[in-house]
């Protein structure tokens, strides 16, 4: 099957993205069931500046994952990882590199949550502070090692089967970052909310023993020459990213007081558009470098147009699109078109599973219908977004693989979770009960997995 950067058919990009985005998928409607749990864990409850960080850690796999894997990808592409010794090297900076970045960015977007989270109301918690700080930043750390790894085997073994690596590693850093990510932050704010409550310094310590640590990660990434660079100037992207994504968070949490099922396909709408984005910014990057031999600023013959039309962007390669620059060479167009239609029978299977777990039952035609509505705008917006941004970063001597994932995917959560309030708020101004139904049996749920608990507890007190 081949594999290069920008030339794979339809049916190729659909047999090696459609089975991976199905897993993701999966992963992020665990995640949505996960989070519509633990909201109502005494950290959550308490401490509620919690869901607002919820978003720009969950960000952390197009920030950190989702980029890495773009630029081992790129790297297998052009031959990089081939050679054992400059391998070893490349794998070991990127992951002491990720660590750096997971750890500023943890830190980073706990205050991002504190101030969103203190400043309307006009008080603040030491205590709460230090406990968000130190969830966020054990969360972001443990996330990016284990995706991390992931990411490495997963690029590796898809280079040695001959397939796309710009295809399959950032779907599954998807699938696994969602839920990892977000057990960890609940796992971890729940042990640090309990040793809050009788006095103990863990978060404190926590806190301490990164920044002690930090530096030295700092040290050893400045001195590999394959991440150097990307620690020098890979900043901006990542933190402004994190800004773009706390909006998101706040957008959630006043979701969230309204419509209490947001929380299921929060993830899944937000999850899902920055995969399909991040595998045709992943493409798009691989493409470049191998059309003008990783020549960043100058492009292939016939293709240098950093501005284009949404209908050009998506459509540029179809004759019948020649009013609005189609017919002339577009590579991306029809990537852009097989990844937006595979978002109709994946988001349809997320919405049933998600109905049957919760209230085994299906969804109304408005819910679908709105839901799908929002999610194909969000896309669309994505993927233009993305030629724009990529040919831009390139033109202006940027790597996107970098740079682009970060924006695209903080900005795909600020659309999807505004677009997802805008749904609900539309199906609950036309009378759909679907709504309602979920947020009944979500307390129903509740008090069984209580009861559940309880009794397991008992038994195990018996033995």
């Amino acid at each position: 099957m081949k594999s290069s950067g920008g030339n794979d058919a339809w049916w190729q990009i659909v047999l090696q993205v459609f089975p991976t985005y199905l897993m993701a998928g999966c992963g992020m409607v665990g995640a949505g069931l996960l989070l519509d749990y633990v909201q109502y864990w005494p950290a959550f409850v308490n401490v509620p500046e919690i869901i607002i960080v919820v978003p720009p850690l969950l960000g952390l796999k197009g920030n950190l994952e989702m980029t890495l894997a773009a630029r081992l990808s790129t790297a297998a592409h052009l031959g990089h990882l081939d050679d054992r010794k400059v391998a070893i090297s490349t794998i070991v900076g990127n992951l002491i590199l990720v660590q750096c970045q997971g750890i500023v960015v943890g830190f980073l977007a706990s205050l991002c949550g504190l101030a969103m989270g203190w400043l309307p109301v006009g008080k603040a918690n030491y205590e709460q502070a230090l406990l968000l700080c130190a969830s966020a930043m054990v969360t972001a750390s443990l996330a990016s090692f284990i995706l991390a790894l992931i990411m490495v085997f997963v690029i590796v073994l898809a280079r040695r089967c001959n397939c796309n690596p710009d295809n399959i590693a950032t779907p599954i850093a998807a699938s696994l970052g969602d839920i990892t990510t977000l057990g960890l932050l609940a796992w971890i704010s729940d042990i640090l909310f309990n040793d809050y409550n009788i006095g103990g310094y863990k978060a404190q310590i926590i806190i301490g023993g990164y920044f002690l640590v930090l530096p030295l990660f700092l040290a050893l990434a400045y001195n590999n020459e394959h991440v150097a660079e990307v620690l020098r100037v890979g900043w901006t992207p990542v933190l402004m990213a994190m800004l773009i994504a706390s909006g998101g968070g706040f957008v959630l949490e006043m979701a969230v007081e309204h419509f209490k099922g947001v929380t299921l396909f929060a993830p899944v709408m937000n999850g899902s558009g920055g995969d399909l984005v991040g595998i045709q910014a992943s493409r798009m990057t691989t493409y470049l470098n191998k059309a003008t031999n990783s020549l960043i600023g100058t492009f292939p013959e016939g293709d240098n147009k950093t501005c284009q039309t949404p209908c050009s962007a998506l459509c540029g390669d179809i004759s019948a699109c020649s009013k609005c620059g189609g017919g002339t060479k577009q590579p991306h167009a029809m990537p852009a078109r097989v990844l937006l239609s595979l978002l109709f029978p994946g988001h349809i299977l997320f919405v049933f599973i998600i109905f049957t777990v919760k209230i085994m039952s299906t969804p109304s035609f408005l819910f679908l219908f709105f839901y799908l509505i929002a999610a194909t705008i969000q896309v669309a917006v994505l993927l233009y977004l993305c030629q724009l941004l990529v040919y831009w970063m390139w033109s202006r001597g940027t790597d996107p693989d970098n740079a682009a994932i970060p924006y695209l995917t903080a900005i795909g959560d600020l659309i999807g979770t505004s677009l997802l309030a805008l749904a609900f708020l539309t199906l609950e101004a036309v009378g759909d009960t679907s709504l309602e139904n979920l947020e009944d049996t979500h307390h129903v749920g509740h008090n069984i997995t209580e009861a559940l608990n309880a009794t397991i507890s008992h038994l195990t007190e018996l033995h």
